[in-house]
């Protein structure tokens, strides 16, 4: 036999023998790895369970009931609840200011002194001639009564004592303008004169300004007409005081509406005993329309819109239930329910992309349910 007919023969046994002995290793090593999961598959099976979700992973929060007002918004502006420019009424010098900047004073406190000298001596030159004239009438009285002077001469007396008596009051008068009171209690501003000053009538002097109650107007559309009414709550918001509210109630109302801009003007007053509000300030003014005390309140992110419909989906049973509500006031962040809500529900926030009506759902957060055996169990335990 030739040698490489041997060789090829030697190296057919040899691949045949290692054949044979891969299969009876493969075969053993089939057996008891098919013998391991078997023995393995009692354990696995109820941490699979375990970890198997019971719904659609949800967030979920129960519906609130509180306080909720019907609002109109508007933009306004401060007025003084007495307001006035101190002028002169008569010409004349200043003589005196008796009054600091910024003081606060009481009705009739005399603010200013006009040199008043001339007037005065006016007045004096009247007031004597009427007592000459006064004199005289008492002496024609006596004679009208003997009989010595007719009628007609009694009257022309009692004229000119007439007359005179009015030229005195005129000339008192000047002499009273001399003096400026402040007509009301209130707080003076900044003065636009110095002693000294020759002024004209009409001249201002100084601001006076009545703020410990401060008035707002501001102006609502006519559709809201039916709704307004005096005595009707306001709040007042300012930049300058941020996050602060002022509240007041309505007290006028304007009568016609402005046919321009179809608005009606309506007058506030407010609370200042802080003296923060200042008149000339701009502000938001809220009118309170109406209010419910237990009103159902969710958030803006539990509404699911359809068309023209708005919906929700309460949880029930562990259940989605896809709720057809009906959406009243609006307020930051949540959104008011009149009708197919109820308290004590709980409306699905976040995950409704997912869900469909009657789908179950796991509410991300919420305490486990105890299973039905736990009681059992648990004596088990202790014993």
């Amino acid at each position: 036999m030739h040698t490489p007919i041997i060789r090829n023969v030697a190296i057919l046994t040899a691949l045949v023998t290692a054949a044979l002995t891969a299969a009876g290793c493969s075969s053993k090593n089939d057996t008891s790895a098919g013998q391991k999961p078997d023995a393995a598959k009692p354990a696995a099976q109820p941490a699979a369970q375990a970890a198997k979700p019971m719904g659609l992973p949800v967030k979920a929060v129960p519906v609130k009931v509180g306080k909720v007002s019907d609002e109109v918004t508007a933009v306004g502006t401060l007025l003084a609840e007495e307001s006035v420019i101190i002028r002169p009424e008569i010409d004349g010098r200043i003589v005196g200011l008796h009054f600091q900047e910024g003081q606060a004073v009481t009705a009739g406190t005399r603010l200013v002194s006009i040199d008043g000298s001339e007037f005065e001596a006016q007045a004096a030159a009247v007031r004597a001639d009427l007592k000459t004239e006064e004199q005289r009438l008492a002496r024609t009285g006596e004679l009208h009564q003997q009989n010595f002077i007719s009628k007609d001469a009694l009257d022309v007396q009692l004229g000119t004592v007439d007359r005179l008596k009015a030229r005195l009051a005129e000339a008192e008068s000047r002499v009273a303008k001399t003096v400026i009171r402040a007509p009301f209690s209130g707080t003076v501003g900044l003065r636009m004169i110095s002693p000294g000053a020759y002024v004209k009538a009409g001249a201002d002097v100084v601001r006076l300004e009545s703020i410990g109650t401060i008035k707002a107007d501001f102006r609502i559309p006519e559709l809201y007409m039916s709704k307004v009414r005096p005595n009707q709550e306001v709040v007042i918001r300012l930049d300058a005081y941020q996050g602060e509210d002022f509240r007041g109630r309505v007290y006028a109302v304007e009568p016609v509406v402005d046919e321009r801009t179809r608005t009606v003007l309506m007058r506030a007053r407010v609370p200042n005993k802080s003296n923060k509000l200042k008149p000339g300030m701009f502000v938001r003014v809220a009118v309170t329309m109406a209010t419910r005390p237990d009103a159902i309140v969710v958030p803006e992110q539990a509404l699911w819109p359809q068309g023209q419909d708005n919906f929700v989906f309460r949880v029930v049973d562990g259940k989605a239930v896809l709720t057809k509500v009906v959406i009243g006031n609006r307020q930051p962040g949540e959104v008011e329910i009149t009708q197919g809500l109820g308290p004590g529900d709980t409306v699905v926030t976040e995950g409704q992309i997912k869900l469909r009506d009657g789908a179950p759902v796991m509410v991300m957060g919420a305490p486990p349910a105890a299973p039905a055996n736990a009681p059992a169990t648990a004596a088990a335990a202790k014993s």
